[in-house]
């Protein structure tokens, strides 16, 4: 895996009741994208991954984007 300091920082504002669903689902990709919360209960996220995963991950997120800001 590449050294942590290269990796691309992406900070997210989701339903706070949709991170364990977005945690799993990046798991299911292994080493896409590590996800944090910064603030639990406001939504903030932080997204940190290697650059040559941006691609995948962004389509991924794409998809995902309308069920994330849906309060479940």
């Amino acid at each position: 895996m590449m050294d942590p300091q290269h990796f691309k920082e992406l900070y997210l504002a989701i339903a706070p009741s949709r991170f364990n669903f977005l945690k799993s689902i990046l798991e299911g990709y292994d080493g896409l994208a590590v996800l944090s919360s910064i603030d639990g209960k406001k939504g903030a996220v932080r997204l940190r991954y290697p650059p040559e995963s941006e691609p995948l991950l962004f389509e991924i997120l794409s998809a995902l984007a309308p069920g994330l800001n849906r309060y479940a």
